[in-house]
């Protein structure tokens, strides 16, 4: 079985969401520098790239730079006066980043501010930030109830907030598990679910990288 979902997880990429220079480059960038491979899958990147046209996003929060693939997914979709703000912690991952984003024409749509997420997040809002029209979840998941939190106070009526890696092959389900990162999605998924100002829903999927899934929720008020 993971065969095939390695199978159709490659036709529907390589058909839907080709590597282009800039891309391929950011994924060797990263792959050369050391920097986990965790970065999107294609089609993940390529679904971005599509929720941000369809919804119109002209500002964008991104928790978890990494190298700057998603990063520029998301960028390219932007209109040309869209702004992209995204997180990181490590000022080695936003250097690299960077380099990938000036490489990949995007840089200046990209504001990369390097700390600890929620002290970035409380300094946005302290500064008066302009709600956020999409949001995008990828850094450390013990830390999802509060960025959920925090997306809340930078969101307005329409924001989409997508959350990813909440399936952890599977591992979700347990209620007796100790890894901070599986209760750290659970916990997520329990705030979102019972939040009145969301809507939300969670989509499984297969893959190359094996068993996974993201969630998605929009602001209703």
């Amino acid at each position: 079985m993971e065969k095939i979902w390695a199978e159709v997880d490659d036709y529907l990429g390589n058909l839907l969401a080709p590597h282009d220079p800039a891309l391929t480059r950011a994924l060797d960038a990263n792959q050369a520098s050391g920097l986990p491979s965790i970065d999107v899958p294609p089609l993940l990147g390529k679904f971005l790239d599509v929720i941000i046209r369809i919804s119109g996003a002209r500002r964008v929060l991104e928790l978890g730079t990494l190298g700057g693939y998603s990063t520029i997914w998301m960028a390219r979709a932007l209109p040309p006066d869209g702004q992209l703000i995204s997180l990181e912690i490590e000022s080695k991952h936003a250097d690299i980043a960077r380099a990938n984003l000036e490489a990949a024409g995007v840089m200046e749509r990209v504001d990369i501010r390097v700390g600890p997420a929620i002290e970035s997040l409380r300094a946005l809002l302290a500064a008066g930030a302009e709600p956020f029209d999409l949001i995008f979840l990828d850094a450390d998941k013990q830390s999802l109830p509060e960025y959920l939190e925090w997306s809340l106070k930078l969101s307005r009526p329409g924001t989409v907030i997508i959350a990813d890696n909440v399936v952890r092959d599977g591992k979700v389900v347990n209620s007796k598990t100790d890894d901070p990162h599986v209760r750290g999605v659970q916990r997520y998924l329990e705030l979102a679910a019972k939040e009145p100002r969301l809507s939300t829903t969670a989509m499984p999927t297969v893959g190359a990288r094996g068993y996974d899934g993201f969630s998605i929720s929009v602001v209703l008020k």
